[in-house]
C-alpha cells in the first residue's frame, strides 16, 4: 500500500473559502518517561513550501534538522511552546500535549484564522476556528511542518539535558524508555523535574491521589 504524503489541500479549500492564514499545529514527547511535551504551530507561505515536507517520525535526524532550518527560513511565522513533565504530572499527557499546542498557536507572530491540529482534538482555547486532523502529520503540509520544528526542538533541549544530567543519557533516548534509561532509573532514581512521575515506572503515590495517566505508552521506545 502506498504510503499517504501530506500537501497543501486542506490550506488550500482553507484560502479559497477565504479563511486566511492557516497555521498547522502538532506536538512531540507524548510517549516518553522524561522531559517536557513539546508543541509548535507553523504558518507556511502557500508560494514557498519546502520540498521532502513529512511526518517527524517518517524522516531521519539529518533530514528533521535540514528541513527545520529550511521551514524557518521560509514559513511565514513559526511558534513552539512547551508543558513540563511537572504539567504533565499535575493534569495529564493529553491535556498538557493540547495547552502546549495552543500556547503555540498562541505565540505566533501572524494571527491565523483557522489551526489545523493533529490528532482527534481541537486545542481548547484557541484564538481562531479550530480543525482536529487525524494522522494530520501525514496528510497536512502544514501539520508536518510543525511536527518536524517540535521533534527537533525537544530533541535539542532533551540532548541539553543529558550533558547536565549524565547518568540518564537522555541525549541518545529522549527520554524514552529504553533499556539504557531504564537501568539509569534503577540505579539513579528519577530525575528532579525531568521525569514524569505518574508515567510507570515511577507512578509515585498516583493511586493513592487517584491520578489516572493516560500515558502507559510511556514504555514506548521510538515514535511520538
Amino acid at each position: 500500500m502506498e504510503e499517504i504524503r501530506p500537501d497543501f489541500s486542506m490550506e488550500r479549500r482553507a484560502i479559497k473559502r477565504g479563511v486566511w492564514p492557516v497555521a498547522g499545529l502538532d506536538e512531540a514527547g507524548r510517549g516518553p518517561l522524561a522531559g517536557p511535551v513539546m508543541a509548535a504551530a507553523v504558518i507556511l507561505d502557500p508560494k514557498r513550501i519546502p520540498k521532502g515536507l513529512d511526518d517527524s517520525k517518517r524522516l531521519s535526524h539529518e533530514e528533521r534538522e535540514e528541513l527545520f532550518a529550511v521551514i524557518l527560513k521560509k514559513a511565514l511565522a513559526v511558534s513552539f511552546a512547551s508543558c513540563s513533565a511537572e504539567t504533565i504530572d499535575r493534569t495529564d499527557i493529553r491535556k498538557a500535549s493540547l495547552e502546549a499546542m495552543r500556547r503555540a498557536a498562541h505565540g505566533l507572530a501572524l494571527k491565523p484564522q483557522l489551526a489545523l491540529a493533529d490528532g482527534l482534538d481541537v486545542p481548547p482555547g484557541l484564538v481562531c476556528e479550530g480543525q482536529a486532523v487525524v494522522k494530520g502529520d501525514q496528510r497536512s503540509q502544514s501539520i508536518a511542518a510543525a511536527s518536524i520544528v517540535a521533534k527537533v526542538m525537544r530533541d535539542r533541549m532533551m540532548a541539553t539535558c543529558g550533558s547536565i544530567h549524565v547518568d540518564y543519557g537522555f541525549e541518545l533516548h529522549m527520554g524514552y524508555a529504553t533499556e539504557r534509561h531504564r537501568a539509569a532509573i534503577e540505579v539513579a532514581g528519577a530525575c528532579a523535574r525531568l521525569h514524569r512521575l505518574t508515567f510507570s515506572p515511577f507512578r509515585i503515590g498516583a493511586e493513592l491521589a487517584g491520578i489516572v495517566s493516560e500515558a502507559e505508552d510511556g514504555f514506548l521506545l521510538a515514535g511520538e
